[in-house]
Formats: structure tokens, C-alpha cells, sequence
């Protein structure tokens, strides 16, 4: 699984949980739907610390514990990825 597949599996697990739609997100978070759809659909791979910031208060968590999650910790980069 690649890295970026990890957040937004994350996203999508916790719009879930707590039905919330992915335009809800958006509003909530002050992230533009354009932006928030492009992350959610893999265009995205790298997105800025900022949003995903953004992301995570609308969650009503910190970027720690929005980036606190099992697969996330587990996963292992290779030495030549940059």
C-alpha cells in the first residue's frame, strides 16, 4: 500500500464513524472541495501540512492523533523513496 493510500484511508474511516460526508469535511475544515476531493481520490499524494492540519481540527483532533494510527506507524519507507 502506498503511503498517501494510508491518509486517506484514515479520512474516509473517520468520515465514516462519524457520518460525516466528504463536502461536510470540507466546510467544516475551511479546505476547498476541489482540494479535499483531490486527496480523497489519490491525486494528491503529497498534501501540505497545513491541510491535513485543517483536517484534523474538523475531526476535533490534534494533527498528532489525526496521525496516530496503526498503519501509518507500521508503515516502513524504503531507503531510496524521497
Amino acid at each position: 500500500m502506498e503511503y498517501s493510500e494510508l491518509y486517506i484511508k484514515r479520512i474516509r474511516a473517520l468520515c465514516r464513524e462519524r457520518g460525516i460526508a466528504i463536502n461536510k469535511l470540507a466546510t467544516m475544515s475551511g479546505v476547498k472541495q476541489s482540494t479535499l476531493d483531490n486527496i480523497v481520490r489519490g491525486l494528491t499524494k503529497n498534501p501540505r501540512v497545513k491541510t491535513l492540519h485543517k483536517i484534523a481540527l474538523a475531526f476535533n483532533m490534534t494533527l498528532s492523533e489525526f496521525l496516530d494510527f496503526k498503519e501509518l506507524n507500521d508503515y516502513a519507507f524504503d531507503e531510496d523513496d524521497d
